[in-house]
């Protein structure tokens, strides 16, 4: 495909006008001022629309789809307690692939390209992904409240034979990352188990570090030391690890956090509707920790739509810390799209590249909220909806364009994703 006179997003996520961008297979093969003589098949008209990386998403559960709105109005631990894990008691391999297969239908239309997704039934999930066409990240969450040997029990057997069968299949866009759901809900053998096992075969780390107040103080109360520091000495952080959330992180958490070099996922909006706080993701820029840009859950957030979370991200830290300098657009632009690929280990995506992985989105900024542009950044960040996305493109294929799929039955999804969640609500 040639994309043609189209507005871009360089890889320095500088404007560039009238461009032409060529792929091939699944790779960015041209990108210049000058149309080129070669044939690239179909051509794409950009009048009136930007060419930009697609959002790589770094922490969700995608097939908590099911519990969109299911707990409302609840603290953390009592949403845990109360409504999601009894729901989660009740899944199936069929809940979780049309959980799934939903929340990538959703996240495709708003230009999502790659989740890092943590959770179990992993290889439904992995299934969900091939059959969508979307990447992932995909871990299976180890939770265990007593010590056992990790690579016996069943939630370690279930992980091992997902990264042995999974790892980087789907040519590549299946990746298997280890996780330990967080510091409260497992012990430290068993945590210090995976993470050997994790530095033996080389994987990639998801985990829940200080999500609430209640969390980084009872861990400090256990363990004398902040979940960061605990799960550093364990060592979890000893791969290209993400920890999610860190709401609740010190200055000496965040200096650990940028010798590990360890990404954190910011969820503003997961963490403002749970009143969990607020991440200090200035502080941590300005330290130079690579700070990514995640939905959580849709049972706790409760959509995919990136844009409002970039939006999100980049208010609230205005906000917060009382000065509206913070977070400029092009550092909210790249924590959705870059660090979330480097997130990933991911080092061929996330940029408008020659070389890259051809995971784009096309958005129009002709619509009337796009318009006038002063600057393209800003508009991005501020006014896009998520209804500019005209076009959805992953290695190389077009999986959304103009409202339609092209590998997801979304009529299918939603009925059957509807019939699981009915069906686990009349086991409760």
């Amino acid at each position: 495909m040639l994309f043609k006179n189209i507005t871009i997003l360089d890889e320095n996520l500088e404007v560039r006008e009238n461009m032409y961008v060529g792929i091939t297979k699944d790779r960015i093969s041209y990108i210049g001022e000058k149309e080129p003589a070669e044939d690239y098949g179909k051509a794409y008209d950009g009048k009136g629309k930007l060419l930009m990386s697609g959002f790589f998403n770094a922490h969700s559960h995608s097939p908590m789809s099911l519990m969109r709105g299911y707990g409302e109005n609840m603290m953390l631990q009592d949403w845990l307690n109360n409504r999601i894990w009894p729901f989660e008691d009740h899944l199936d391999s069929n809940a979780v692939y049309w959980g799934t297969m939903l929340d990538l239908a959703e996240s495709v239309k708003f230009g999502t390209v790659s989740i890092s997704d943590m959770y179990y039934f992993c290889p439904d999930m992995a299934k969900a992904y091939s059959d969508s066409g979307c990447k992932g990240n995909i871990s299976r969450s180890i939770a265990a409240f007593v010590e056992e040997d990790f690579k016996t029990s069943v939630r370690g057997k279930e992980c091992i034979e997902f990264f042995e069968k999974y790892h980087n299949t789907d040519e590549g866009r299946i990746k298997v990352d280890m996780s330990l759901h967080a510091e409260y809900t497992s012990v430290p053998g068993v945590a210090k188990q995976l993470a050997d096992y994790m530095k033996e075969i080389g994987a990639g780390m998801q985990v829940h570090v200080s999500e609430t107040k209640k969390e980084h103080e009872e861990c400090i109360g256990r363990h004398g030391k902040t979940p960061t520091a605990y799960l550093a000495d364990l060592g979890i952080f000893d791969t290209n690890a993400t920890a999610a959330h860190c709401v609740w992180v010190t200055p000496e958490d965040r200096r650990i956090l940028k010798e590990k070099n360890v990404t954190v996922a910011c969820n503003p909006i997961s963490n403002l509707k749970l009143a969990s706080g607020v991440c200090n993701a200035p502080a941590m820029l300005s330290e130079g920790i690579n700070v990514a840009i995640g939905t959580d859950s849709v049972a706790s957030n409760n959509s995919h739509n990136i844009f409002s979370e970039v939006k999100t991200f980049a208010l609230i830290m205005k906000c917060f810390f009382g000065n509206p300098t913070l977070i400029t657009p092009k550092q909210a632009i790249y924590a959705a799209t870059r660090a979330g690929a480097i997130a990933q280990g991911r080092p061929d995506c996330g940029l408008v590249k020659e070389g890259n992985k051809a995971d784009l989105i096309v958005v129009d900024i002709s619509a009337a909220n796009m318009q006038p542009i002063h600057d393209l950044l800003s508009n991005l960040v501020y006014s896009a909806s998520g209804a500019e996305i005209m076009m959805t493109m992953i290695d190389g294929n077009v999986l959304y364009e103009n409202g339609e799929y092209t590998r997801i039955d979304l009529e299918k999804a939603v009925f059957e994703a509807d019939a699981a969640k009915n069906k686990i609500l009349k086991e409760l």
